[in-house]
């Protein structure tokens, strides 16, 4: 089995390329949008979920057959097709410097792509390095009812929280308790009572010393 080494790679507005218009490419797609990447389909045909993204712009959809040129201007390659001979091609065709997953074979891709939940900043994600998809499938169900839609603006107040400490106090004892402070569980079940008032008092507080 391969030992993959996890890594978040940013990929905003860089080329992905998905050689195949099918399922395992809805997927892809599906994954790919939230990162804002440059997503390039090359099918003869598309999935009719797909349309309306190619039509809008958020995709490119090449209706034709692939051929290696497609994949010049690529930073990652998908190999999603039904056609073990066209994704022989497809990684026959990939540069030792472009990042390739192939669907169909295990153990021949640079890199997986895992089970994620996204609750805005915060991702989270699980692989069992094709093990058991179905494992993985099972631990993101868990995650996603243990960090629910909650959790999108909690992150988000936790990530302007620790500018605003940051730039409020010194680097320092003081700044390291206040820091910690912000993962007082108060915030997150004030955060889910709709309770804000709460929650920014808490804030300025740290911010003056109060809380401390």
């Amino acid at each position: 089995m391969t030992n993959y080494f996890p890594i978040h790679l940013n990929i905003e507005y860089k080329t992905v390329v998905i050689v195949g218009g099918g399922h395992v490419a809805t997927q892809k797609v599906a994954s790919l949008l939230p990162a804002k990447a440059n997503i390039v389909i090359i099918s003869p045909t598309l999935q009719e979920t797909l349309v309306p993204l190619a039509e809008n712009g958020e995709i490119t959809w090449r209706e034709k057959e692939f051929e290696p040129r497609d994949l010049d201007d690529a930073t990652m390659i998908i190999a999603a097709t039904n056609e073990p001979s066209v994704n022989d091609a497809v990684q026959e065709a990939a540069q030792h410097w472009q990042l390739l997953n192939r669907a169909d074979v295990q153990g021949t891709s640079d890199f997986i792509t895992p089970a994620t939940v996204r609750r805005g900043p915060l991702v989270l994600t699980v692989s069992t390095s094709g093990a058991s998809p179905a494992l993985a499938r099972k631990i993101k169900k868990d995650l996603e009812q243990q960090f629910d839609d909650v959790y999108e603006d909690y992150v988000h107040f936790l990530q302007q929280a620790r500018l605003m400490v940051t730039a409020a106090i010194e680097k320092g004892e003081k700044r390291t308790k206040a820091l910690k402070a912000l993962l007082e569980p108060s915030l997150l079940e004030w955060t889910r009572s709709g309770d804000i008032d709460k929650r920014e008092v808490y804030l300025q507080q740290l911010l003056t010393g109060e809380s401390l």
